[in-house]
């Protein structure tokens, strides 16, 4: 039942309070119709029951609570009139890493500027008031909230990115991981890690002719541990079981460095031997736990010695003429478990003397085979840290042997996970291939060489990389 009354002003009887509907009732204004004169003072009704978590329009006299912890979006500000007022607060104090933009109506300004607004300060809280046209909306206050505490981990450092209920760190290069706040739940400051070291050189030949078939570079080695409240999947190398390998954090600046990859040697065009290898790949590490660079490639060559070297994957060793082709580089060096690494391969001793590939996270290198079949880069290992699955730390591939004892020799293939290609014998345009950046990849071997207008060199060991991961929600 409704009823109409109709009269120009309502006004008391007597005091000075005028009351409008009961209890328990509701007093609305007529659909289309406007109210003015009870003039807002510089607030809002807050949508408390409507959380917002992807782009929408604000609506005049409304504030909202922005949740942007599944990934940045966007404010669309109403048509502007006079008096029109908005307020926006971070739900979860995640605009430092998933921003909230605020784009204006059409072309109307805020602030006097045109264009659209970000937020970006964790905690960040905005009332927005329409003045003119000049000026469009003012804000007449900002705020930061996210000192008041937190549920759970809030850092900065690398590059930030989410994936489902947590946030990921990035570093391919050094820098710092910064706590600010931590969960008042334990478990919830337990993070996982990956820490990959940069990996080892292939080998180039020496320029004492005949050359032989050069060692692939080790894979940098590679650290795990997954935290059980950050769902994933880890790699087979997943350290959680082991105490040491856990990390617990704290308040403060945790320094992570990573390592870059090892450089191959300069190829000499005179009958002096070279280098005897490639150089290691360097040292990445965060929080006390480090991962060991890859040992470069042994050289194969008629005279001197030419091992792969230790690391956290071993380089492989240069082919040779009997009675030895040199012995492969040991992986897991210094030891860590679950292992770090794995031994580089052996070149071969007879006929086309091919080099041993490098060793990689989950496999050894592979040996050469006569005739001048290099050795394959051990593979690396798969982890899904990130949100999706990715392959690192794969040893390179060893140089083909000298095709004149056995026809054509081939070039071994680098390891899944960065491992970079070997050589084959004299090719005509380039060396060993280079391990991929941020995997830790080994680089792979230079091609034999008989004469040194041929001679190829190996490629240089992939850069290292740190991923932190930890919940956000």
């Amino acid at each position: 039942m409704t009823s109409t009354i109709k009269v120009n002003t309502i006004t008391t009887e007597s005091g000075s309070t005028l009351t409008v509907g009961g209890c328990g009732k509701t007093v609305a204004l007529a659909s289309g119709a406007s109210q003015t004169g009870f003039g807002r003072t510089g607030t809002v009704d807050w949508q408390t029951g409507d959380i917002k978590t992807a782009t929408f329009t604000a609506v005049n006299g409304q504030g909202f609570f922005c949740d942007t912890n599944g990934g940045s979006f966007t404010v669309n500000l109403p048509a502007g009139s006079a008096g029109a007022i908005v307020s926006l607060q971070d739900y979860r104090n995640t605009f430092n890493t998933d921003n909230l933009t605020i784009q204006p109506n059409g072309s109307e300004k805020i602030n006097g500027g045109a264009g659209p607004v970000v937020l970006s300060t964790q905690g960040e809280g905005i009332t927005l008031v329409y003045i003119d046209s000049t000026i469009g909306w003012r804000s007449i206050q900002d705020n930061d909230f996210a000192t008041a505490g937190s549920n759970f981990i809030l850092a900065t450092g690398g590059t930030v990115s989410c994936s489902g209920n947590c946030r990921i760190h990035t570093f391919t290069g050094p820098g710092s991981f910064v706590v600010s706040a931590l969960s008042p739940t334990p478990a919830n400051n337990e993070i996982s890690y990956m820490i990959v070291a940069g990996g080892g050189a292939g080998s180039t030949g020496s320029g004492q002719p005949p050359s032989y078939g050069q060692g692939g570079g080790g894979a940098g080695g590679y650290r795990e541990t997954k935290s059980p409240v950050t769902p994933y999947t880890a790699s087979p190398l997943d350290g959680q079981p082991s105490a040491p390998n856990r990390v617990t954090v704290t308040v403060t600046s945790f320094p992570i460095v990573v390592g870059g990859g090892g450089t191959t040697q300069t190829y000499q065009p005179t009958c002096t031997p070279g280098p005897t290898s490639a150089m290691d790949g360097s040292v990445s590490s965060g929080f006390g736990i480090s991962a060991a660079g890859g040992g470069g490639g042994g050289q194969g060559n008629n005279s001197s010695p030419h091992a792969g070297r230790a690391g956290g994957s071993g380089g492989g060793s240069g082919g040779r003429s009997p009675p030895n082709g040199g012995g492969p580089g040991a992986g897991n060096t210094p030891s860590t478990t679950p292992p770090q690494g794995n031994n580089g391969g052996a070149g071969t001793c007879a006929g086309a003397t091919s080099g041993g590939g490098g060793g990689g996270a989950s496999a050894a290198g592979t040996t050469g085979t006569s005739p001048g079949i290099a050795g394959v880069g051990g593979a690396g290992v798969a982890s899904s840290i990130t949100g999706s699955p990715v392959t690192r730390a794969g040893g390179g591939g060893a140089g083909g042997g000298y095709p004149g004892n056995a026809g054509c020799a081939t070039g071994g293939t680098g390891g899944a996970g960065g491992g970079g290609a070997g050589n084959a014998t004299n090719s005509p345009t380039t060396g060993g291939v280079a391990g991929t950046t941020n995997t830790g990849g080994g680089g792979g071997g230079g091609g034999s060489v008989y004469d040194n207008a041929n001679a190829k060199s190996g490629g240089n060991g992939g850069s290292g990389i740190v991923i932190i991961r930890y919940k956000k929600a």
